[in-house]
């Protein structure tokens, strides 16, 4: 679990307890330690020079002044790499015994500054310091090197060690909010327990007193009049029967959420949810049981991104009775465990889920569950499942999934099994095999129907794009990110405009059809850079990557600067044709274009030239064939019926003879059922 531990040390008995529980992770998840110790030889030649003026007369001459800044800056200098040898010594001593690999740092400078540009900078998984160092008096309660270390961090976790007794029993708490941080705590809790064979505990802790104590202030500052409009009484009624057992519900959620996480992890958890102010149950509930280890968020639910620690965190870190660890690591639950906790359906919402296949049904619902979780809903209802699925598909698609919904219930299929006798599943599927290969060489009409009109309308709504995760979402402003659980805040608009303005300069557009027959406009020098990927299967793939990508952000126009980056990953590829006439390669224009969106050269990558020529009619004749495998089909089976009568020039004639030869390998192929032979027949593959 943790590749690197961080250790400062001072030679303190927390620090050195610090060493002990570090080489015992260390021994378990196979970690590499990294000690440290930084010494501020500036500092003290500093303060010597400011005392100068109050050393006794016979200092103040000058030659005996040098001599003494001489045995001075002598002494701190290598005084202090000493005494840093030393205290890594110990480091070394431990680690030795335990046969693991460690690293020495001896750093100087400000200790708490130094040690926070350490840590960021090569992010060590995890890092221990005692919570008091060689300073600490009486009552001391935290370090403060420490505290100001633990307030820069960002990535590592932070193990702060309270007790000197090693860890080796006891229980592990984690206090559990719903941030991922807190999640991210219950992750390591788990693993830890599992590792050193310790019980682990989730609490959570809600305050339904708050709101008793906020109306009873403002009662007492309202006049009557005032009262009346702000219904004070119905208000705190609400908040009663509403919020505070809401409150209750939510963090409870939290706990049946974690179980959950456990069982995943093969464990299990005992969970307690705590009602009142969450610092002042949590160290009430740690100091009666003390536990081994209390792990907790580096900020809360509530808290910004931008917040160093949070107050709990903080409080909880200077009280604890007991080892604190401060979870940097951040953990989302899966979209279903969330919802099952967190969002409710109404009872005429479940039904219409009931109507869904169940093999599609999981789906729907994670695809609902992200929505609500994205807008902020916690019932579904079906204005929720209509405004979701609107998101979803085209306008239309519910009355199709209706319709067939009814041609199954009419055809006798259980929805939930969708079972059939032969004769039904001809009625409905048709006769798949021949239907697939027929389509290889019958045209397919391409027209933009209502529904596909319908989704292209959808991509002029606004797009967000949250600087979290990538998660993209439409439509109204997110609340919450459902992937990374960001704040709506982190969400930033999309700029079409950017792409507009990109597409006017890069010449005229023209419009091609997408993978899913959705058009798309491309602009010239997009098009013409795409060609410098080989024809075929490669090509398709490229392109329905960047269509895909770009309709994500309510793109609907292609351009050479947003699909560089792809072209050239996809042209750079090794890629061997499933069939051996395969396209025309690349084109050497296209790899001068996007050669100058890139400012490079060519990658080298250049299919040889076919030996075949295509007529204008006869290319025409192969592009009415469905974009794709069935399109890649019939050129096979053209070149091949080419190549058996000598033919080089592919003519109108040429092209329909070949299909024509093509069905008659078909229909025998569906009598025999022998399509693996067809295809090498015709394909010219060596059957294997």
């Amino acid at each position: 679990m943790y590749k690197t531990i961080y250790i400062p040390v001072d030679n303190s008995d927390h620090s050195n307890t610090a060493v002990d529980v570090g080489v015992h992770l260390a021994k378990t998840f196979g970690s590499r330690i990294v000690g440290s110790h930084v010494y501020a030889a500036k500092m003290h030649d500093k303060r010597f020079k400011q005392m100068e003026a109050g050393l006794p007369e016979e200092y103040h001459d000058e030659k005996e002044l040098d001599r003494q800044r001489q045995i001075h800056d002598s002494l701190i200098t290598r005084g202090l790499q000493i005494i840093t040898d030393s205290y890594l010594d110990y480091v070394d001593k431990k680690c030795n015994e335990a046969n693991l690999p460690v690293e020495r740092r001896s750093l100087e400078g400000r200790n708490w500054k130094v040690l926070a540009e350490d840590i960021n900078t090569n992010g060590y998984d995890l890092v221990i310091m005692g919570a008091l160092g060689v300073g600490a008096v009486k009552d001391s309660v935290i370090g403060s090197n420490t505290e100001r270390v633990v307030r820069r961090v960002r990535n590592s976790d932070m193990l702060i060690i309270k007790n000197v007794q090693p860890i080796t029993g006891g229980k592990i708490v984690v206090a559990v909010d719903g941030s991922p941080y807190s999640f991210g705590g219950l992750m390591t809790g788990l693993a830890l327990g599992k590792a050193f064979n310790m019980p682990v505990e989730a609490i959570s802790a809600f305050d339904p007193y708050f709101h008793y104590a906020a109306f009873h202030s403002i009662s007492g500052v309202l006049n009557e009049e005032a009262g009346k409009v702000f219904r004070f009484k119905e208000q705190e009624k609400l908040h009663e029967e509403i919020i505070d057992s809401g409150l209750a519900k939510i963090y409870q959620s939290h706990l049946d959420i974690s179980r959950e996480i456990a069982q995943a992890e093969q464990t299990d958890v005992k969970t307690t949810l705590l009602d009142g102010k969450a610092f002042e149950k949590i160290i009430q509930y740690v100091r009666k049981d003390v536990p081994a280890l209390l792990i907790v968020g580096r900020i809360g639910v509530h808290s910004d991104e931008d917040m160093d620690v949070g107050s709990n965190t903080e409080n909880l870190l200077r009280s604890a009775p007991c080892n604190v660890l401060i979870s940097n690591r951040k953990y989302v639950p899966p979209i279903d465990t969330q919802a099952e906790y967190t969002i409710a359906w109404t009872e005429e919402a479940l039904r219409r889920m009931e109507k869904i296949p169940v093999f599609a049904r999981g789906v729907a619902k994670t695809a609902i569950h992200r929505y609500a979780i994205e807008k902020g809903h916690t019932i579904i209802s079906n204005t929720v499942v209509d405004a979701a699925v609107g998101h979803i598909l085209p306008k239309g698609a519910m009355d199709a999934m209706r319709a067939l919904g009814g041609n199954l219930d009419a055809a006798g299929i259980d929805r939930d099994k969708m079972q059939a006798d032969e004769g039904v599943t001809k009625d409905l599927m048709g006769p798949t095999l021949s239907g697939i290969m027929t389509q290889i060489v019958e045209e397919k009409p391409k027209e933009i129907n209502a529904s596909t009109q319908a989704y292209l309308d959808r991509m002029g709504q606004t797009y967000f794009v949250c600087d979290g995760c990538g998660y993209i979402g439409k439509g109204d402003a997110p609340v919450k990110c459902p992937v990374c659980s960001a704040d709506g805040t982190r969400f930033k608009q999309v700029d079409k405009k950017i792409f507009e303005v990109a597409a006017t300069a890069e010449g005229e557009l023209e419009t091609d059809v997408a993978y899913d027959d959705v058009p798309m406009q491309w602009t010239k020098d997009a098009k013409e850079a795409i060609r410098v990927v080989p024809a075929g299967f490669q090509r398709r793939r490229a392109k329905a990557r960047i269509e895909k990508s770009a309709r994500k952000l309510g793109m609907t126009t292609i351009t050479l600067e947003y699909a560089a980056p792809v072209i050239k990953e996809a042209a750079s590829e090794d890629y061997t044709p499933i069939f051996s006439n395969k396209g025309t390669g690349t084109s050497p224009a296209a790899e001068a274009t996007l050669a100058a969106a890139n400012g490079n050269g060519t990658n080298g990558h250049v299919e040889a030239a076919s030996p075949y020529t295509w007529t204008d009619d006869a290319q025409a004749r192969l592009d009415r064939a469905p974009e794709g495998f069935m399109r890649d089909c019939t050129k096979a089976l053209i070149l091949k019926h080419a190549e058996k009568i000598g033919a080089t020039l592919i003519t109108i004639e040429v092209a329909n003879e070949g299909i024509e030869q093509a069905k008659e390998y078909m229909a025998e192929a569906m009598k025999t059922g022998n399509l693996k032979d067809m295809i090498a027949d015709l394909t010219g593959k060596g059957r294997g």
